[in-house]
């Protein structure tokens, strides 16, 4: 397959001016999947009433179809075809947070979308992404449009249109390069259809912030206990790991650097994933820098690109350093944990 690949301004206010947006969005109409940037992570679209289009999304990011997918919208107006309501709590966090990086879940109306894309599930994953482009393209379309990540399944999400077309060039029909994406993270997603919302997954809305919408949020067990089944879109496998194996440290930065010295002497290439305010401090065979420790949100914009470094280098094993887990540093954890499948290291 030959993927196309359109350059536009991620600033765009009149796309009607853009063939590209009328190009991508027939794809998009004719049951093709292409790859889009929002302002988390790139996404992979396919119209979420289509069984073949959302196969085709799965079968090109060489997914598990019991994952579902989180659907794309861009007027909360779609939502009546597909939800059965719209609870109080779920339309305060739609006035809050739509549109912008925030998945809600909802009970699913029977016969409107893909069941493949909802993994045959009662309830369905919605989101207004807040990116130019993205809301561009979805207007085209006039579709929900379903859009995981857009990257093959287990690597780092992808932040940039070079890393979807890293891994999914001749996989896809096309891919829409609106330039870096921000946030770097996934949304939140949160379950609305009981009486007090739960988050399932972090994301670029926190917890804090959640709260001062809706009052009391709960936070779903499954991501403190890996043993119990994660009930959000994208968790449940595990996701975003470099290929050398990472190892996160409990300890000290000196801790880390005792590590890298064992390994080194038994002659392994040896990485180190820190921050700006300790990168002169190690001494290891590759070290990167992902943002400002006393600014979290740079660490998340950044995670994704610092973890496919890796794979561009010959580390044999990987060491990070942790994080606070409050705010975004609860979904930089999250995603650290799943790409080191949960090795936690201390001296």
């Amino acid at each position: 397959m030959i993927t196309k690949r359109w350059s536009v301004d991620n600033s765009v206010d009149k796309e009607d001016s853009y063939s590209q947006f009328s190009q991508a969005a027939d794809l998009l109409k004719n049951n093709e999947v292409v790859a889009f940037p929002t302002e988390t992570v790139y996404g992979l679209g396919g119209n979420a009433e289509n069984d073949e289009a959302v196969r085709k999304i799965f079968e090109a990011k060489g997914r598990p179809s019991d994952n579902p997918l989180i659907i794309h919208i861009a007027d909360k107006g779609q939502l009546d075809a597909f939800v059965t309501e719209i609870p109080q709590n779920a339309q305060a966090l739609m006035d809050r947070f739509w549109p912008g990086p925030l998945t809600l879940i909802f009970n699913l109306k029977e016969g409107v979308l893909s069941h493949y894309a909802t993994a045959d599930l009662s309830t369905v994953a919605v989101r207004m992404p807040d990116h130019p482009v993205a809301l561009a393209l979805l207007n085209k379309t006039g579709l929900p449009i379903a859009a995981p990540s857009a990257n093959r399944s287990g690597r780092p999400s992808p932040t940039t249109a070079d890393h979807v077309w890293e891994d999914l060039n001749g996989r896809i029909a096309g891919l829409v390069d609106g330039g870096p994406t921000g946030i770097g993270v996934e949304s939140t997603v949160v379950d609305c259809t009981g009486d007090v919302p739960v988050i399932l997954r972090p994301g670029g809305i926190t917890r804090e912030q959640l709260e001062e919408a809706v009052g009391e949020i709960r936070v779903d067990p499954a991501l403190a206990d890996e043993s119990q089944a994660p009930k959000s879109p994208g968790m449940k496998y595990r996701h975003y790991a470099p290929d050398a194996p990472l190892y996160l440290v409990e300890g000290t930065k000196e801790d880390i650097q005792h590590f890298v010295e064992d390994k080194k002497k038994e002659g392994l290439s040896v990485g180190v994933l820190t921050t700006s305010e300790n990168l002169e401090f190690y001494r290891a065979d590759f070290i990167y820098a992902c943002g400002q420790r006393d600014k979290l949100e740079t660490v998340a914009s950044s995670l994704y690109e610092a973890l496919r470094y890796f794979n561009t280098t010959d580390a044999d094993i990987i060491f990070c350093e942790m994080f606070p887990g409050e705010g975004v540093g609860h979904a930089i954890m999250n995603r650290l944990m799943k790409a080191a499948g949960h090795r936690v290291i201390s001296r």
